[in-house]
């Protein structure tokens, strides 16, 4: 066996046969997934140069049903696990991170439905992704608790107006996922949760999305100009700036599929490192700083597979702990993610940093992950506070 065969080997630590996720390798889902990424990779240094969306990738992960892919099987869907798609999402960032991210914030939102259906509640969406494979598109990023925005009550709905961004994959949504904010409530400010179709009267994208990395995902601004929303399209009404078990449901259902896309990130760096490393593996200081690399790579994975287990293939219970201990796991995986493309430049000597070893384009992707709920500072708070019985948010 060379050396390259070994270092290849030894970044993605094939053992019995299972990905880091625990999901078998002989998964389809998988398998698929890994036949797509050479394809992904031929298109992912142009548009990352351009800033143009991942359009084509996104009709090649609906040709081959990935957008239903989360959707149980009596709903006409795929009938994947929840670690699946997160093997899935790791494996897509081999070939493009820009795919890979705007995948995981559609079936994000898959998730937490499929959250809902394992409960018994509501959750229509479902069938029609499988009969579909609709993109679903969110804001909810940058709403968290207090959201923005103005809704106004009027006869059987609402009317909302707002600017949501980042609103990832919006040139390829199909149905905009929500929350405005509700001022003049009966009792007090409320957010107004709701589903819309990209094609209703009043939505509209201002391409304002031109950044460092991932700049190929459209997370675009999408306008609302007084678009109305039925009572039908509104599942939930909540006080503003208050904690509320919904965004346990979404800690629990998206973090690990978001992170998975950011641990492929940081595969993929570590592969392209060793495989240049393997032309001077005797350089002084590469052994070590190989190993730091790979203690990075190793906290990563064996962290977002933590958040996996704990979410239970999606039946985990959406208390406050189960967030607290999902959001600490992410901070401590973004940091380690960013390491271990940090220290990837460092492995592969002058030749990873040069343009055409990628490299440099996967350490702008990675730091995408700083700005994805919450951030370390907001989590350790949060955390901290949760800890210490005290209220997460309010202060009190």
């Amino acid at each position: 066996m060379s050396i390259t065969e070994r270092s290849a080997i030894t970044a993605d630590q094939v053992t019995d046969r299972r990905h880091w996720t625990g999901v078998p390798s002989t998964s389809r889902w998988l398998m698929e997934a890994r036949h797509l990424v050479p394809v992904l990779a031929e298109q992912a240094a142009r548009l990352d140069e351009t800033g143009e969306f991942v359009d084509e990738a996104m009709e090649l992960l609906k040709e081959h049903r990935f957008m239903s892919m989360l959707v149980p099987t009596e709903l006409g869907g795929g009938g994947a696990t929840h670690a699946e798609a997160c093997a899935v999402l790791a494996e897509l960032a081999h070939g493009d991170p820009a795919t890979s991210l705007t995948f995981a914030m559609h079936t994000h939102l898959v998730a937490a439905q499929v959250w809902r259906h394992h409960r018994g509640l509501p959750a229509p969406v479902l069938a029609r992704l499988g009969e579909t494979e609709l993109v679903l598109v969110s804001t909810g990023a940058a709403d968290w608790l207090d959201s923005s925005g103005s809704a106004e009550r009027v006869e059987g709905g609402y009317r909302i107006s707002g600017r949501k961004a980042p609103s990832s994959g919006a040139p390829a949504g199909d149905v905009l996922v929500t929350s405005v904010r509700w001022e003049d409530a009966p009792d007090g400010p409320q957010v107004v949760h709701a589903s819309l179709p990209f094609s209703a009267e009043g939505v509209s994208i201002d391409e304002t999305w031109d950044t460092t990395g991932m700049r190929a995902t459209g997370s675009h601004t999408v306008v609302l100009d007084d678009v109305f929303v039925p009572d039908a399209s509104v599942p939930l009404v909540r006080p503003a700036g208050v904690w509320h078990p919904v965004w346990a449901t979404v800690v629990g259902a998206a973090m690990p599929l978001i992170m998975s896309t950011y641990v492929g990130v940081a595969e993929s760096a570590a592969r392209r490192s060793l495989e240049l490393a393997a032309a001077h593996p005797d350089r002084p200081g590469t052994a070590a700083a190989t190993g730091r690399m790979l203690n990075s790579l190793a906290t990563a994975r064996d962290t977002i597979a933590a958040t996996i287990a704990m979410s239970d293939d999606l039946h985990f219970d959406n208390d406050l702990e189960l967030a607290a201990a999902v959001l600490s796991r992410k901070t401590v995986a973004a940091e380690a993610c960013i390491d271990t493309v940090r220290w990837a430049l460092e492995v592969g000597g002058g030749a990873a940093f040069a343009t055409s070893s990628g490299i440099g384009r996967l350490m702008r992707d990675v730091h995408g992950v700083l700005y994805h709920p919450l951030p370390a500072a907001r989590q350790e708070e949060f955390t901290g506070r949760v800890a210490l019985g005290l209220d997460p948010v309010t202060g009190t």
